[in-house]
């Protein structure tokens, strides 16, 4: 393994945000995601940041009489697999990445953290953006700021002249690549990112190989955006280890996927919120694109390769591409609903599964996050309602927990990296 970043080689004395790990008892309704598991009265302990026993509230015995009533479902903390911290949801994409400073980016990035967080999202997948994410991780391990674990690919990699050049790392040439990997590495990134299509394929099949292989040489994941079946397989078949966003897929593409066990990050929120005109236009979505979205949302042939794929056993996880336009860093609930409305997950419990356990697979985490079980990190939310029976109660967060990281080998997992910061009863108010 490369040298960490530079970075955590800094002691840090005092952390500014660094509360004490919580203890005590939780009492609710309980969602452990495993499996289909529902304790319908029952507890969480939790003890150093961590969960130390779930059961039954009967059996707790006089402990229960010290136990905190949360009066609502305790469920994991939730996993956004395909974000970008430092946009903001406004149309112009292209000139907010190259007209906001870096410490604009950093402030935006601090913002949509705790508007994450206030979601019930205790881990978000940061897919790049400039290297704005550097920044958003270093301040969360170091106490600085608040946040969720954040898994970060630094700046996603393109070819020269490639799809969203202007927030990437742009390389030219196997060996271009490679530098473009280490880059990644050497500012702690915990996976990589490529833009493998857009209109067309794009990367060499050399650029492509050596890119993979880089990234795999130093022990990290690779994920690549790929839209559509030629960009799937053939990305697939060169090794990446995650598809983002998905598309239309032949039946010998759905094979490859189910063969190799390669996942995929839906991002279907994009395509809902910009279809509502009373939310797109307070983003400055144009007319056009409101009604290109409304087609595209009302087609079910545009969802049936996803459709197909999921029911032919790829994992399916949620990502909500969250900062891109119209899409706010709290919209949770539309994008699950719409998962279950065209037939990606099954059920509202299938749906929930792909943004706890399925996440953390994905993430490589499920060991340490993803479900409520005894030495598992404290990461948990407390919501109103019954979310396996109505997705829109994750609108309504209480308490958001997280939870300490175990110690373990490197070599194991990528850098989770967190404070170890427990956040309880986060405001959950928001300005209109």
């Amino acid at each position: 393994m490369p040298e960490p970043a530079a970075w955590r080689y800094q002691k840090i004395i005092r952390p500014l945000f660094d509360p004490p790990a919580e203890q005590g008892i939780l009492l609710g309704r309980v969602l452990t995601c495993v499996g289909d598991e529902v304790i319908e009265e029952g507890f969480v302990e939790i003890e150093g940041g961590k969960i130390t026993a779930v059961g039954r509230a009967a059996d707790l015995g006089e402990r229960a009489t010290a136990a905190q009533t949360t009066g609502g479902t305790i469920l994991p903390g939730l996993t956004n697999s395909h974000a970008h911290l430092a946009w903001d949801g406004i149309h112009d994409l292209a000139r907010q990445s190259m007209d906001d400073a870096p410490e604009i980016s950093a402030y935006k990035s601090a913002g949509n953290m705790l508007i994450s967080l206030r979601a019930g999202v205790t881990t978000v997948r940061d897919l790049g953006m400039n290297q704005a994410n550097f920044f958003a991780k270093q301040a969360v391990v170091q106490g600085i700021f608040p946040g969720p674990r954040l898994l970060i690919c630094g700046e996603a990699i393109i070819q020269t002249g490639g799809h969203t050049y202007w927030c990437c790392r742009e390389a030219s040439g196997p060996d271009e690549m490679r530098r473009a990997v280490r880059e990644q590495v050497r500012g702690g990134a915990d996976l990589i990112k490529i833009m493998a299509c857009h209109d067309t394929l794009e990367l060499t099949d050399e650029e492509l190989h050596a890119v993979v292989d880089e990234a795999h040489r130093n022990n990290l994941p690779i994920t690549a955006h790929a839209t559509y079946d030629a960009c799937i397989e053939r990305v697939v078949r060169f090794g990446v280890d995650c598809v983002e966003h998905g598309g239309s897929m032949s039946d010998s593409t759905i094979a490859l996927l189910v063969e190799k066990a390669i996942p995929i990050v839906t991002t279907f929120a994009p395509l809902v919120q910009q279809s509502q005109p009373e939310i797109a236009r307070r983003f400055g979505i144009p007319e056009w694109k409101i009604e290109e979205r409304q087609k595209a949302v009302a087609n079910p042939a545009r969802y049936e390769g996803l459709v197909r794929a999921a029911r032919a056993g790829v994992p399916i996880v949620f990502g909500t591409d969250a900062g891109s336009p119209a899409v706010e860093h709290d919209v949770i609930a539309p994008e699950l609903a719409f998962m279950v409305k065209v037939g990606v997950c099954t059920d509202a419990m299938d749906a929930l599964a792909s943004i706890t356990i399925r996440a953390a697979r994905v993430s490589r985490m499920d060991r340490i996050v993803g479900t409520l079980e005894p030495g598992k990190a404290a990461d948990l939310i407390v919501v109103d309602g019954c979310p396996d029976r109505d997705l829109f109660a994750l609108e309504r967060v209480r308490m958001t927990f997280v939870g300490e990281v175990p110690s373990r080998p490197a070599s194991e997992t990528p850098s989770q990296g967190s404070s170890g910061a427990f956040c309880s009863g986060i405001p959950q108010t928001k300005s209109a």
